[in-house]
């Protein structure tokens, strides 16, 4: 019986127990999901406050794109500029773009932008493949484009025109259509470029249509850019534009080009590009190519792009370039991309062969008035004494032609027998009845190399503004390049003078010299 008890008694104390073990179990239960249900409200809410945000994000984006822009501001042309100014516009760019400090972390062609997504038109592929080019306008002269195709140069960025700083007036650039024709005829791949002066959307719009049309008849594979600079000397037309203004200008150029089938491309410096100094790069970059210029940085690893924290699609990492075929410094641009193939003409009519331009590198003013020969004087195809120009025609004292223009470098332009040619302006007259001089003998034509004599003489002189010193007395031969350069208050010495040409021969830190006499004066 007590054993009964005891063994009754033992049941009840182990059922106590399960009891009590159970009802642990329930509570730990329970209490799990109490806990998993607090945890599952605050990610609720963290959700909800997250889409809220977005939401909020949108709102607000779509707020920004309801904004109307500002209208454009024109401004009307105050002052008078020519072409040259232009040209001094670019390389006063070009000093910044050499003197600009290297700042950013290196990146592979910057930002976190891929420039494949970004606004094209190629019918032919484009690819990630690193290519070669340069960039060209007539201040490069007649250039040579079969060498140029030897050193394995991929593509030309060629300009195709500019607007006018002081009137206002769309031009092209006197060799581009020859630049673009040569450039194809021997396989490099082709792209242009406008410089800009635009004051509203409407002129942007009225020059990328302009460009459209030039180009039409050529194979333009690669991007067409939009370049603007000076736009902060007082002489610029855009002298009073905001950044937004520049900014909305250049856009809508950039976006008339993609709509007529082309690539853009917007070209800047990089001081003016980044942390958007002078341009809104932020904006330009999210939908078009950026073409950067930035001189005298590392180039050992040009292939990763520069050091630069934005979007640089092409980098024109020189303007000192020297290429087989150009006898002018050249720059020289990387592009972070190619094409698999060539493009077609947007136009296949036929087009005409282009000439080069063979006054580009000298300005000529306008006369029209009939001359002789003093005595005898070649006729040259060039205005040049050099190995590049050609005796076509011979003019004799009585024999008459008709001169069309002078330069201050000493040639005339002439026509004659219905060729326009060239001659040296001191051994023609307008006296037509004048006696035949035998004093005007030409210098003699050997096979030295320099055909220009010098009268001795030992004067100290300066530049009255600035003024290149070249290898040969010639603005046009090939083998004629800038050695120095001759600013105002720095002196060189003239060893010798010819004044029927208009050059003077200097010595220069230690280098015989040539530049044209009347950019230099006298120190007295």
């Amino acid at each position: 019986m007590k054993s009964s008890m005891s063994n009754a008694g033992g049941r009840k104390n182990r059922r106590g127990r399960r009891q009590d073990s159970e009802k642990m179990v329930k509570i730990i239960i329970a209490g799990g999901a109490v806990l998993l249900l607090a945890i599952g409200i605050l990610v609720g809410s963290l959700i909800a406050k997250g889409s809220k945000k977005e939401e909020e994000e949108l709102d607000l984006a779509k707020m920004e794109e309801s904004i109307p822009e500002e209208e454009e501001v024109a401004v009307e042309a105050t002052t008078e500029a020519t072409e040259e100014e232009e040209a001094a516009t670019e390389a006063t760019s070009a000093e910044e773009a050499a003197t600009d400090p290297q700042t950013a972390a290196p990146t592979e062609t910057g930002a976190n932008i891929n420039i494949k997504d970004l606004v094209g038109a190629s019918n032919v592929g484009e690819n990630s493949k690193v290519t070669y080019g340069i960039d060209v306008s007539k201040f490069q002269g007649t250039i040579d484009w079969a060498q140029v195709a030897g050193t394995g140069i991929d593509f030309a960025m060629v300009r195709v025109g500019y607007r006018d700083s002081a009137s206002g007036e769309i031009k092209p650039d006197t060799n581009a259509k020859f630049n673009m024709q040569e450039a194809e005829k021997n396989g490099i791949k082709v792209g242009a470029y406008f410089f800009s002066t635009a004051v509203t959307k409407e002129e942007a719009i009225e020059e990328a249509n302009w460009v459209k049309d030039y180009i039409a008849k050529y194979s333009i594979t690669y991007p067409v850019g939009y370049n603007c600079e000076g736009f902060e000397k007082e002489t610029s037309r855009q002298f009073n534009l905001t950044k937004d203004d520049r900014s909305n200008i250049a856009i809508a150029f950039l976006d008339q080009i993609h709509k007529s089938g082309y690539t853009p491309i917007f070209y800047a410096s990089k001081g003016e590009l980044e942390a958007d100094a002078k341009w809104n790069t932020s904006q330009i970059e999210k939908s078009y190519k950026i073409w950067m210029a930035w001189y005298n940085q590392d180039t050992s690893n040009i292939a990763k792009g520069p050091a630069y924290g934005g979007q640089c699609a092409m980098w024109q990492y020189t303007n000192q370039g020297d290429v087989a075929g150009i006898g002018k410094k050249v720059d020289v641009d990387v592009a972070y991309f190619g094409y698999d193939g060539t493009e077609k003409a947007k136009d296949t009519s036929e087009r005409e062969v282009a000439s080069a331009d063979v006054e580009a590198l000298m300005k000529f003013d306008p006369v029209d008035e009939t001359v002789t020969a003093k005595s005898t004087t070649n006729l040259r195809d060039k205005p040049s004494q050099g190995s590049d120009s050609k005796v076509v025609e011979t003019l004799q004292n009585g024999q008459t032609a008709q001169r069309t223009g002078t330069s201050p470098s000493g040639w005339s332009r002439v026509t004659y027998n219905g060729k326009t040619l060239y001659a040296v302006s001191s051994y023609l007259t307008t006296d037509l009845s004048a006696p035949k001089q035998q004093t005007a003998a030409q210098p003699v034509e050997d096979n030295s190399g320099l055909k220009t004599k010098f009268t001795s003489c030992n004067e100290t002189v300066t530049a009255k503004d600035v003024v290149n010193l070249r290898t040969k007395p010639s603005v046009t031969d090939a083998d004629s390049t800038v050695a120095a350069s001759l600013k105002a208050g720095e002196t060189a010495t003239r060893t010798g003078i010819n004044n029927d040409v208009g050059w003077s021969r200097v010595e220069y830190n230690g280098q015989t010299l040539y530049c044209v006499s009347s950019y230099l004066k006298v120190v007295e």
